[in-house]
């Protein structure tokens, strides 16, 4: 399938300068241009995709710039290629831990603070607060301190 600038802008989000940037710093090898129209593909897609997740995963442009040399070089820079994302592997997983940690708290702080409403209270909630948290509301505020 062929997509348009203005396609691509939608799909990702992305402002048309921001496309035309990837294009400049070439990040998209593949793209094709009938008469200097840019002309997008499937596979121009896929790597549009793929620079977004990366920037996501706190990428600069110089180091998304490094793998798409690396792909540009074919089947030598594999092992590259896989340490690359062995490494933002490790890195998204330490995230997302933390991230589940900042979700155990705010999880607690909902049920916390819909408690200390029910009661009208957060002074009568602290008296009793031992005695009327759940395990697994317990479990939440623990994990969120680990």
């Amino acid at each position: 399938m062929e997509y348009s600038i203005g396609q691509i802008s939608k799909k990702f989000n992305l402002t048309i300068s921001q496309i035309r940037y990837y294009d400049k710093e070439g990040l998209l090898p593949n793209l094709q241009r009938v008469n200097g129209v840019r002309k997008f593909d499937d596979s121009d897609v896929e790597t549009i995709f793929l620079i977004e997740c990366l920037k996501k995963c706190g990428l600069q442009i110089k180091e998304i710039k490094q793998f798409v040399e690396w792909t540009k070089m074919g089947d030598e820079t594999i092992d590259l290629r896989l340490d690359f994302f062995k490494k933002q592997e490790q890195k998204v997983e330490k995230e997302l831990s933390e991230l589940n940690k900042v979700l155990d708290m705010v999880k607690y702080k909902c049920w916390y603070y819909q408690k200390a409403k029910e009661l009208n209270s957060i002074t009568k909630l602290e008296e009793k607060k031992k005695e009327i948290t759940p395990s697994s509301i317990q479990n939440l505020f623990d994990r969120a301190h680990s």
